[in-house]
């Protein structure tokens, strides 16, 4: 397809991206029979309750059993796109075997049961099932997907998720109402208190979190508009793992940290369940605060990594000495260390309007055990629906600046691989997102979703690219 084909491609496709919206926005304005309103999984705030409040007792009662499930179906498009070389690691385009069509769908049941006093048990059975574009998941720093870290499974696997018990003790306070909702139980708790929770786990269910920006099952979709692009947090290659977190809420603040297990290879499935020689440190100090009588957050997260990884400058070294291509798979070392550093920020500027941003940063002399990302920066914006009386509607915008380190641009000139990028050269520039997705409450228990990212100098690479990405997305919760 020539550069010129590309282009009326890109023209004919935010034509019909941008009418997609604007029926969509028709319809609402049309539709005089507003749907209640649909519960953000994501965002379970804590609300103070007191037992003179006529709803205490209703509120206070304590079932022994929760019950939640969720389903997500996500189909994603991609124009064709232009590219100068390729390598095994490559985004390919049509021309060089690439698959326009990619999906995912996954299944989720949260179920949880009381224990003792305080503690209470959560196990999540899934089955997932998706395809990259290439097959594979590779050729961008910032992908596009967030379910796509479960693999490439053609038929549906089935797994274990989570399964993890926490315990909660109070600390005094004032008595606040925790909702139910997945792996949480309905019921009081004190203001102040200290939760332990020990098991198999997501890394993200605990770190990292922000109201307008943080579920790939119902909000944004790209990694690094999500999540901190730089963040090289625990997980397997389906993206858990398993340790142990502490929180201690303090009236507003809280105070995080964790201990959890990266795989004995990096990027492969089996965990260091003796959480002694291939691990992820973390610590995260939130404060919840008013700006202009509007909530808000920021989050300040320090990471440290330790496993058996390679550094790009060891691999370069082995490759010019031995006249060869450098591979970090022949270079690790055990005890190979790595940092990062994050900052994290949501701010509403009115009951429909919020603002998040993130920055992260790690030093970029290791492989990854995440994203090809060495410093990212985010931001955006989430609407609710109320001008174009749709409230329980939302339209999102974000953009990301991905960068990777000196180091990794060299290995990667040299014709380096890491487990997601390389393309046997690199015109090196920041990779750039741009994300724009609109959510429609479709019922009460049901969100369709509409998700557009442009995606510049895929794998920092300017020689391929830009690329057009048109998704569509069925959410259900119970």
């Amino acid at each position: 397809m020539s550069y010129r084909s590309i282009s009326r491609f890109n023209l004919i496709f935010k034509w019909v991206l941008i009418n997609c919206f604007l029926m969509l926005a028709e319809k609402a304005y049309c539709d005089d029979q507003l749907k209640p309103s649909l519960p953000d999984p994501q965002a379970l705030r804590i609300s103070p309750l007191r037992p003179s409040d006529p709803s205490f007792d209703e509120n206070n009662r304590t079932e022994n059993w929760s019950v939640h499930a969720q389903a997500t179906y996500l189909f994603q498009r991609r124009d064709d796109f232009y590219s100068n070389y390729r390598s095994q690691n490559s985004f390919l385009n049509t021309n060089e075997g690439g698959d326009d069509k990619s999906y995912t769908f996954s299944a989720t049941a949260f179920l949880g049961r009381r224990l003792w006093t305080g503690a209470v048990f959560y196990f999540n059975p899934e089955i997932f099932q998706g395809m990259p574009f290439n097959g594979q998941l590779v050729g961008l720093g910032g992908f596009q997907n967030g379910e796509l870290q479960k693999g490439a499974f053609v038929s549906p696997v089935y797994y274990t998720a989570r399964a993890f018990i926490r315990q909660t003790m109070n600390l005094g306070g004032d008595e606040e109402l925790s909702s139910e909702g997945p792996n949480q139980f309905n019921g009081m708790v004190s203001a102040n208190r200290l939760v332990l929770s020990f098991g198999k786990l997501a890394t993200l269910d605990y770190f990292d979190d922000n109201t307008y920006s943080h579920d790939p099952r119902t909000q944004f979709q790209n990694f690094s508009i999500f999540s901190m692009g730089a963040y090289g947090y625990a997980a397997d290659i389906k993206g858990f793992t398993f340790g142990g977190v502490a929180e201690w809420f303090q009236d507003n603040w809280i105070f995080k940290m964790a201990r959890l297990a990266l795989p004995i290879v990096p990027n492969t499935p089996k965990l260091d369940y003796s959480l002694s020689k291939d691990y992820a440190d973390q610590i995260e100090l939130t404060r919840f605060h008013q700006f202009g009588g509007q909530p808000g957050a920021t989050r300040l997260l320090w990471y440290r990594q330790n496993a058996f990884m390679a550094s790009y400058q060891d691999s370069i070294n082995t490759g010019l000495n031995n006249s060869m291509n450098p591979e970090i798979t022949e270079n690790r070392k055990y005890g190979t260390k790595s940092k990062g550093i994050g900052l994290n920020v949501e701010q509403a500027m009115n009951p429909s309007v919020g603002f998040f941003g993130r920055w992260s940063w790690n030093p970029g002399e290791t492989e990854t055990q995440t994203l090809d990302i060495s410093e990212s920066l985010s931001a955006g914006l989430s609407i609710k629906g109320s001008k174009w009386f749709r409230p329980k509607d939302t339209v999102g915008f974000g953009y990301a600046i991905n960068r990777i380190s000196s180091p990794e641009i060299n290995y990667l000139k040299n014709g380096g691989m890491t487990a997601f990028i390389g393309d046997g050269n690199i015109n090196y520039k920041p990779e750039t997102v741009f994300e724009c997705v609109y959510n429609t409450a479709i019922r009460e228990n049901a969100i369709l979703t509409i998700d557009y990212q442009k995606i510049t100098n895929p794998a920092y690479n300017s020689a391929r690219g830009p690329i057009d990405i048109l998704g569509l997305r069925l959410h259900f919760e119970y």
